[in-house]
């Protein structure tokens, strides 16, 4: 008779540990929606892969050095990106950054018609139709994007679509930081 109690009674303390860890994360001024990246500070994953538009052509991780850039994980599938695309199509007319594209998932015609219907706004968009290159960066869903140092290291990590509020409070000012750093060079030559 006990025994039939104590499954919602273990069920029951299990919630309330949980609400507990999310009251004490929010104490401690965490944003609980951030999904924290085990590859921050680390070198990006290394890959080559063909080029969306030229698939004749590769994309090697290595010419991610020598510049900060933005990674930006899409597919023509993906609602939120959908809803970040216009705001990458104005950062690339107006920003001086190189933004590299993973069309993750896709079908190479669906990406190829999402960028001419809607504009785009990668130096280079990568082809990662396994998905197998995006699961080695640690993503799990798009979009999600990522700034790159010119070492080639991951220094910040977007999970979802990305804001003007992101852009401007989170990812302009480090990208502004890591530029200061020896060795950068401006531009979006890739």
């Amino acid at each position: 008779m006990k025994a039939k109690y104590l499954i919602p009674a273990a069920i029951f303390l299990g919630m309330v540990a949980i609400f507990g860890l999310v009251l004490y994360q929010i104490g401690q001024g965490r944003d609980i929606k951030e999904v924290p990246s085990p590859l921050i500070g680390k070198p990006v994953p290394q890959f080559e892969l063909p080029l969306l538009m030229k698939p004749e052509e590769t994309f090697s991780s290595e010419r991610l050095k020598g510049q900060v850039s933005l990674v930006n994980v899409w597919a023509s599938w993906c609602v939120s990106c959908r809803y970040e695309h216009p705001l990458l199509v104005e950062m690339s007319r107006t920003l001086d950054i190189s933004i590299i594209g993973i069309n993750y998932k896709d079908e190479r015609a669906d990406g190829l018609k999402w960028l001419s219907d809607f504009g785009n706004p990668y130096n280079a968009s990568i082809f990662d139709y396994d998905g197998r290159a995006a699961i080695d960066w640690g993503v799990y869903g798009v979009p999600e994007t990522f700034v790159v140092d010119q070492l080639g290291i991951i220094r910040y990590k977007l999970t979802g679509p990305i804001t003007e509020e992101k852009l401007k409070d989170e990812i302009l000012p480090l990208v502004n930081e890591l530029r200061k750093l020896p060795g950068i060079t401006r531009g979006k030559a890739v």
